[in-house]
């Protein structure tokens, strides 16, 4: 019998060499649930942008695991308690926290599904997973959960310094070319440590904590709600909820077993059962692409128009606002546009012509703060440690009104 060598080394390029540590992760990795990652975009249609953003869930997810490694061995190094089962458990936990995204990731969570968010979906995924692997997931699970006793776990894997943040940033940046997002991840875990099971920065990291949290500001406005991503994903989830009430109708849309499902179901998360799980799994981008490919063809005017503006790049134009744009500011653009198409009614115009906002808050002082460990050994919050005056501005919540309207109509 051929015995498989589950030692595994990926070369990858933000960090180049990233080592599977045992059999389990890699028989998780190995799982059909976790290679389907390999076909979601982590940036969704950010590429459509930055034609450079092209990696995948996978890579992201193998880049947590990498630098959770370590930070597992810094803080062992200063003392930390950390045994093997825990350890296993944060590279579970933090390799499987992504696993429920679906196609172009958030589209999803308000189009096909009923608001329910990926992690909700991870979660299932873990334990479906944990069913099969009997029961070696369970610590990875509570940890997850926020359930374990160790404070200081949870904030490895989710907090407002965590793993998952570093990664990306790092990532997105490198791909997408937008250097100012770039984060110097191995000097913060190398400030790392734990005081009374709680997470700290040392207080000589600080000003790699400032420039993260400054990265982090730049590349939500720059790349993630930067205006064309944000149209483009604004008109997917307008096409997905448009074929789901064709379907609804009894109108056949061609499209694959796994998108059909969610076409023809009102899914929630009270109804997300094995079933649902099983189909959500085998959804993935190229799903999306093919039906909105062979959406362009459909008779149905809304879902062609709308598929060919992904397909071809031919986008809303889209308007950014500091103030809020009334509803009455609407009206005569889709008058305009009902005169060019009459066959379609003021209702069926909102697909096309819409309004909505957009926020984004690069640190929050009502949720998990950033601790630093002081030199006389206190614990303050990142914002008042920090001499950086617009630190203080970055805990502000910033707000952005658009307005999504047809290109003929300027």
């Amino acid at each position: 019998m051929t015995q498989i060598n589950k030692l595994k080394i990926f070369n990858d390029p933000i960090y180049g060499f990233i080592t599977i540590p045992n059999a389990l992760i890699y028989d998780l990795i190995q799982h059909p649930y976790f290679q389907r990652l390999r076909r979601i975009s982590q940036m969704g249609l950010s590429y459509l942008v930055y034609p450079g953003a092209n990696h995948t869930r996978f890579h992201h997810a193998l880049g947590c695991m990498h630098i959770m490694q370590k930070a597992v061995d810094v803080l062992r190094f200063k003392g930390v308690s950390i045994n093997p089962e825990e350890e296993n458990a944060l590279y579970i936990a933090i390799l499987l926290h992504d696993i429920g995204h679906g196609p172009f990731s958030h589209a999803m969570e308000s189009s096909i599904v009923e608001d329910v968010h990926h992690e909700a979906i991870s979660l299932l995924f873990m334990e479906q997973l944990n069913t099969e692997f009997k029961g070696q997931l369970t610590l990875a699970i509570q940890v997850f959960k926020g359930e374990y006793h160790r404070k200081f776990m949870l904030q490895l894997i989710s907090s407002q310094l965590d793993m998952d943040r570093m990664d990306y940033l790092k990532r997105d940046s490198f791909y997408s070319g937008v250097s100012e997002g770039n984060v110097n991840s191995e000097r913060i875990i190398q400030m790392m440590n734990v005081v009374e099971d709680v997470l700290v920065i040392e207080e000589k990291g600080i000003y790699s904590v400032e420039k993260f949290l400054m990265s982090r500001r730049l590349m939500y406005w720059q790349v993630y709600l930067h205006k064309t991503s944000l149209v483009a994903e604004l008109i997917l989830t307008k096409i997905l909820k448009r074929a789901k009430e064709l379907t609804q109708k009894g109108i056949d849309l061609p499209c694959s077993e796994g998108l059909l499902f969610f076409m023809k179901n009102k899914i929630t998360l009270d109804t997300f059962d094995f079933k649902t799980l099983d189909f959500f799994s085998q959804l993935d981008d190229f799903d999306i692409i093919s039906a909105l490919k062979a959406w362009q063809k459909e008779d149905d005017y809304i879902l062609s128009a709308l598929s060919k503006m992904i397909i071809n790049r031919d986008l809303l134009k889209i308007k950014l606002s500091s103030d809020k744009v009334p509803t009455e500011a609407l009206l005569p653009l889709k008058e305009q546009f009902i005169a060019l198409h009459p066959s379609i009614s003021v209702t069926d115009a909102g697909y096309f012509i819409f309004k909505g906002k957009i926020k984004s808050q690069a640190y929050s002082k009502i949720a998990e703060p950033i601790r630093i460990l002081k030199k006389d050994k206190t614990i303050e919050d990142v914002v008042d440690v920090s001499d950086q005056l617009n630190l203080k501005s970055l805990s502000r919540l910033v707000t952005k009104y658009y307005i999504c309207f047809p290109k003929q109509l300027l």
